[in-house]
């Protein structure tokens, strides 16, 4: 059930970053990029979501013998995605915007140490 879900989880996330970067290549700015990505692919993200937990529900009500097998597989995946999804929806662009301001903060502390009068050195190499 937890690789089930590991590969939902991915499959949702990459959707959501590839549609922001995207964006970024259509020459949007990347705030408003991550801004459109969560109106513009939540409803692909919940409905897959949605439809998935919903077609685990008759396994899990299930009585029989035989699915008293994967009762703990389908729960754990069909709750699972309904944790999942709201992070993915939530925490995906957030970390996307935190992960580009890292990078730019880090490329400028490089500049920094590699320059440190602000101006590289012509002869140096």
């Amino acid at each position: 059930g937890i690789l089930a879900l590991a590969g939902v989880v991915v499959n949702d996330s990459l959707v959501m970053v590839e549609f922001i970067n995207q964006k970024v290549r259509a020459g949007e700015g990347l705030r408003e990029a991550v801004i459109q990505s969560g109106t513009r692919r939540f409803r692909p993200i919940f409905l897959t979501s949605a439809t998935t937990f919903a077609g685990l529900m008759p396994l899990i009500f299930d009585r029989s013998l035989q699915a008293q097998f994967l009762i703990p597989m389908a729960v754990s995946l069909a709750f699972g995605i309904l944790f999942a999804t709201t992070i993915t929806l939530y925490l995906i662009p957030s970390a996307y915007l935190a992960a580009e301001e890292i990078r730019v903060h880090l490329g400028k502390a490089w500049v920094w140490w590699r320059y440190p009068n602000g101006k590289p050195d012509p002869e140096a190499k």
